[in-house]
């Protein structure tokens, strides 16, 4: 506690709001449904994210809440890179501050896992970045936002801090 500054934690604990008695109005409460969720405002049955990841029977198989076949892995070769949001049924708040701005607003998307970037950034994200460790170490993305990773990923990939 006597860590912290006046102005930061705990000016949140003495000045904020706590909130002692939550509820999720669905199950289960996964990642990939929760930050849908947050970020659209709306429940599993709405938003399509019902789990990180569920049986699809109009495909008949499993599949991944950001999985897509349809696009490319964009800085690694491995199916880690094949992610976007096409399962998510609405909009975030990200994508409403694309489209109030007529697109001028930028959304970058960066988190450790894949749902963690792809579903908080939605559709209309500029770029969504995320880790693919075991034999790379790399920050990598998909065709659905861009072609090629960017001079400064590459770079930070090259250090190998991983």
């Amino acid at each position: 506690w006597n860590r912290f500054g006046n102005d930061g934690f705990k000016k949140l604990i003495s000045e904020g709001f706590n909130l002692r008695n939550n509820h999720f109005n669905y199950i289960p409460t996964y990642t990939g449904p929760g930050h849908a969720s947050v970020f659209t405002g709306s429940a599993p049955q709405t938003h399509g994210i019902i789990g990180n990841d569920w049986y699809n029977k109009f495909q008949n198989e499993m599949v991944y809440c950001v999985g897509d076949p349809a696009v490319m892995p964009v800085g690694t070769t491995v199916e880690a890179g094949k992610m976007s949001p096409h399962r998510l049924l609405t909009t975030t708040v990200a994508d409403e501050n694309r489209l109030h701005t007529q697109m001028r607003g930028k959304t970058i998307g960066v988190a450790i896992k894949d749902r963690g970037a792809v579903l908080p950034a939605g559709h209309t994200a500029n770029a969504a970045y995320w880790f693919h460790g075991q034999n790379e170490g790399v920050w990598i993305s998909s065709s659905f936002y861009l072609e090629d990773l960017p001079q400064w990923v590459k770079e930070f990939n090259a250090e190998g801090y991983a």
